[in-house]
């Protein structure tokens, strides 16, 4: 009886319409006027071409770019960096495209040497690369997926690390891209969880070792987002909607990219070393 008349007098709250931030539609505000940033992962998988949302690389990717940047966009599929780099030229934004599998050495190596000569310097990262694998539970885990797993989403942020330590100007930011399921389970992909909960150590180390330069570095864990590859994971995961979302929703990747972006910029040239989950509620909550 009692819960009946608390839902009497608190009603559900109509969702508030998506801002221009959510939309991808808000005009750039210099944050990041004459940065050079490379953001590794910018180019976007596909699911359903005709319907696809914009992918949480692209968007930061086409966000740094609109807020000023020079953007050096690099992908394992040289076509998706190309196109990401298309679009950032179309609305009137400067970037170069690059290929790379961040699993390997020395694709990591050039790829730094050929951002770092293509925009003249460095002064801000984004780590965004990363696989999902598609074993849930241990049982069905074989270890070919979950080497592969780590050398893409661990190996690859830290050879990127080591090589961007010796090239970013002083005082630049690296933003790591993990998930809450660095933060909690749930995911039953075992391989993905423990990559994304290894990269925060990592992240850790670099703010501390990057420190003596003034280089920051901090981690960004999406929640359940609308992107190509998030669609991709909910058509074989039923379990992967917006029910446990407190927000009531998923995030747009423009919400993650806005994260980023604050992490990127001079608005948190004294936050170092710290996880920022946007994920509307749900490890809070």
């Amino acid at each position: 009886m009692g819960s009946q008349s608390g839902d009497k007098q608190n009603p559900p709250r109509e969702a508030r319409a998506l801002s221009a931030e959510s939309n991808g539609e808000a005009p750039g505000r210099g944050r990041l006027a004459d940065r050079r940033i490379l953001v590794v992962g910018g180019g976007q998988q596909a699911f359903d071409a005709g319907t696809d949302p914009i992918g949480n690389g692209r968007a930061m990717s086409l966000l740094c770019a609109r807020e000023g940047a020079t953007v050096a966009v690099a992908d394992l599929v040289r076509a998706s960096a190309d196109e990401t780099v298309a679009q950032i030229e179309r609305g009137g934004g400067r970037g170069f495209s690059f290929a790379a599998d961040v699993s390997l050495e020395a694709d990591v190596e050039r790829m730094f040497e050929e951002a770092h000569a293509a925009l003249g310097g460095l002064d801000g990262l984004v780590l965004n690369a990363g696989i999902v694998p598609s074993a849930l539970g241990l049982a069905q885990v074989r270890v070919a997926d979950w080497d592969r797993t780590l050398a893409v989403n661990l190996r690859g942020p830290m050879l990127c690390c080591r090589s961007a330590l010796e090239r970013l100007d002083r005082g630049s930011p690296i933003v790591f891209i993990s998930s809450i399921a660095a933060l909690r389970s749930g995911s039953s992909l075992p391989a993905y969880d423990a990559s994304k909960a290894a990269l925060g150590g990592l992240m850790r180390h670099v703010a501390r070792e990057g420190a003596r330069r003034g280089i920051r570095a901090n981690t960004v864990c999406p929640g359940v987002v609308d992107t190509p590859l998030g669609r991709r994971t909910g058509a074989a995961r039923i379990s992967r909607n917006a029910a446990a979302v407190p927000l009531a929703r998923m995030a747009t990747a423009w919400e993650v990219a806005y994260a980023v972006l604050f992490l990127l910029s001079d608005e948190s040239v004294y936050v170092s070393a710290q996880s920022l989950a946007v994920d509307g509620g749900i490890t809070g909550v």
